[in-house]
């Protein structure tokens, strides 16, 4: 026992404690408002999330000592791992009641898992080795052809299941680390100009009407109240009902009898918003954004290139899904089943988050020996 406790002092000494601290004050404070908002089902998904909370710390203390050098070497096995459940989703997948992505498997127990979190990790990781080894390349249309092809794959992967918001988390993840890596200008604006030259096309052939009703919604928030608009319009009731300091925890009106559809996954904002208030809403973006401030720092003293590529892909993958997410709640953006990360429901997410952690982690842990602190 004494050595158990002697290995979990010596990893706090080692790992980057304000990162943790960031990460496990997100996680616990998105179990109780999972447990706030689910009071009224039942305590299954809050258990699920809980459970999903202590598997994933393990993870990412196990992912996190192994140096990140390692996956070098290992890059064939990730990217096995990261396509092959994504793969198996096609012949033996399934959409949960809600939704119509057939984006998740089957778990013995009644557990279920979605494939496409995994892929972000190992897509991030494989990313910014292929980047690495393309290194002042870049630039060069035969290094990036193959970059896009690599980076294009998982997109269209994920967009044939019919989850086109984690297609688009895979696209901010793909742009931001051929940024990081030194993609030129002139590539991204000549990509802007072909989206806005293709979006009418993407629009009237590839969306299909209820996607359409969504995007139209945004320019319309009361067009169809019982229809795609119901969910934002709800949840912009319930956060006026939250005001500064909400409902109180059990107590929110909507979040409570599930007027707001998705209260404790995709619109867990919305419930925090109700029944905490403004400052708890507060609260929830100061710690996301300590993380994801925390992730840059963290990549600024990789010792190697892909140690702060992975960095960039992990904050891309939390950043996007920030953003869209709290774009969604607030009727800015469609709703497009993006979930807010650390707090919305999703063992399968958690779980996954944790692990990209881990590497960062094994960024931090595994940086430099000449450098024994990360100065603030």
């Amino acid at each position: 026992m004494r050595s158990i406790w002697n290995s979990i002092a010596d990893y706090i000494r080692e790992c980057d404690k304000l990162l943790l601290f960031l990460v496990l004050a997100a996680s616990g404070y998105g179990c109780i408002a999972v447990w706030s908002a689910t009071n009224y089902i039942g305590p299954r998904q809050v258990i699920v999330q809980s459970v999903a909370l202590l598997i994933g710390l393990v993870a990412l203390i196990v992912v996190s000592h192994f140096d990140y050098n390692l996956y070098k070497k290992l890059w064939p096995i990730i990217v096995l791992v990261g396509l092959i459940p994504v793969i198996l989703t096609f012949f033996i997948g399934f959409a949960p009641e809600g939704t119509d992505d057939k984006a998740w498997l089957r778990l013995p127990g009644g557990m279920t898992f979605q494939p496409s979190e995994l892929l972000k990790i190992a897509f991030i990781i494989t990313f910014a080795i292929h980047l690495e080894r393309v290194g002042e390349r870049l630039n060069h249309l035969k290094y990036l052809i193959p970059l896009l092809i690599h980076g294009a794959f998982p997109i269209l992967l994920i967009h044939l299941q019919g989850d086109d918001g984690t297609a688009m988390i895979f696209a901010v993840i793909m742009a931001l680390m051929l940024f990081a890596a030194g993609l030129k200008a002139r590539y991204f604006v000549i990509l802007i100009i072909a989206v806005l030259i293709a979006a009418p096309l993407i629009y009237f052939l590839v969306m299909n009407p209820d996607q359409q009703a969504r995007l139209q919604s945004i320019f319309d928030l009361e067009d169809d109240l019982k229809g795609s608009d119901w969910q934002q319009w709800r949840g912009r009731i319930a956060l006026a009902y939250g005001g500064w300091f909400g409902k109180g925890l059990f107590s929110g009106p909507l979040t409570q009898t599930g007027e707001v559809p998705e209260s404790y996954n995709d619109f867990i904002f919305v419930s925090i918003g109700e029944e905490l208030g403004f400052f708890g809403c507060l609260l929830c973006l100061v710690l996301l954004a300590g993380i994801c401030i925390r992730i840059l720092r963290i990549g600024s003293i990789a010792r190697e290139k892909r140690g702060k590529l992975m960095c960039v892909g992990v904050f891309a993958m939390l950043f996007s899904q920030i953003v869209i997410n709290l774009g969604m709640c607030l009727s800015i953006t469609p709703v497009i089943g993006v979930p807010l990360p650390f707090f919305s429901a999703g063992g399968t997410s958690l779980l996954c988050l944790m692990a990209g952690i881990g590497v960062i982690m094994s960024v931090y842990m595994h940086r430099n020996s000449r450098q024994m602190r990360l100065y603030d």
